[in-house]
């Protein structure tokens, strides 16, 4: 099987639980074929956790969930050493974060303590305890959940924690005939319950390298630097893109032209995932957002601004 068939085969599988939600099922794929990390931010009970574990089972892949709350310490996300009396030695008991697949529920009802027991797993693959590094699975993905009405008990996540994520995505409520199709699954057993892996982890690992095999021209390089850099102009922005954010867009954009069967990133592949890529990264001054600023609303306003390059290949425009 070619990578690119068994990204075809996850998608399908994936659709089969997720239903009507395909453009965000594909988003989500992009962030696991990019190699990054997933924020699911939506109401509860529109298939959050869902789609997790059915990534997870598409790919026979190891699943843990970690059910954020208030009182979750930083070892009970990562893990602790322990003394053992029978052998007079200390040993490292792994915690959730070893696996392939982490589902963080409910990530910003966790304490800021706990949440940042996360930075260095998401962003080196490995963990650091008593001075020991362990390395984390090839595969290690984190798909984190918020739900963006409660506030009572809730932290939010902060910046630095904010930019580890690839892309943000929100669900959605699916629409009266997919419900009904939802309905039609559930009648007598949930249909995570019957689904099959459909690849391994050596398939993910070959999609990863195709995706970075798709090449990016540098006008593009500098278009997507471009639009990062505009995002830190303005009075209303207090904290724009990080060079981090532009490295995401560029495997993001990577990854879409992979699953369209192109082997060339397109000015349309940056334009399509700006805002799931940059928007959750911007923190806008209290004053602006008292006017009605909105950092989708800054991104599309530098989307319109920067100007858009020539695709590789195509002709210049006729003189005037």
């Amino acid at each position: 099987m070619t990578p690119l068939e068994a990204a075809r085969a996850i998608e399908a599988n994936v659709l089969r639980v997720i239903r009507g939600k395909a453009p965000e099922v594909r988003l989500a794929l992009v962030a696991l074929y990019a190699g990054g990390h997933l924020l699911i931010e939506d109401v509860p009970g529109t298939g959050k956790t869902v789609l997790a574990r059915a990534l997870a089972r598409s790919l026979d892949a190891k699943f843990r969930r970690l059910q954020c709350t208030q009182d979750l310490l930083p070892s009970d996300v990562t893990g602790v050493t322990v003394f053992d009396p029978s052998a007079g030695t200390f040993t490292f008991k792994e915690g959730p974060v070893f696996t392939d697949l982490l589902l963080a529920d409910e990530i910003n009802r966790a304490t800021p303590r706990a949440q940042s027991a996360l930075l260095e797993s998401m962003e080196e693959r490995q963990v650091t305890a008593d001075g020991t590094t362990y390395p984390l699975s090839k595969l290690f993905f984190v798909v984190a959940t918020q739900n963006p009405i409660e506030l009572e008990g809730t932290f939010p996540l902060p910046e630095a924690q904010l930019d580890r994520f690839a892309l943000q995505i929100k669900l959605g409520y699916p629409t009266t005939d997919a419900l009904v199709e939802i309905l039609a699954d559930q009648t007598e057993r949930h249909p995570l319950e019957t689904l099959e892996p459909v690849a391994t982890g050596e398939d993910l690992i070959a999609i990863q390298a195709a995706v970075r095999s798709v090449k990016l021209d540098r006008s593009l390089a500098r278009y997507l630097g471009e639009l990062v850099a505009a995002t830190r102009e303005g009075d209303e922005v207090v904290l724009g893109a990080s060079p981090r954010a532009g490295i995401w867009l560029a495997r993001a954009a990577r990854a879409r032209a992979f699953l369209l069967e192109r082997d060339h990133v397109l000015p349309d592949d940056i334009q399509a995932l700006a805002h799931v890529v940059l928007d959750h990264r911007l923190i806008l001054s209290p004053r602006a957002r008292l006017a009605g600023a909105s950092a989708r609303g800054v991104v599309a306003a530098v989307l319109e601004r920067v100007a858009v390059p020539l695709a590789p290949g195509a002709d210049p425009p006729p003189a005037e």
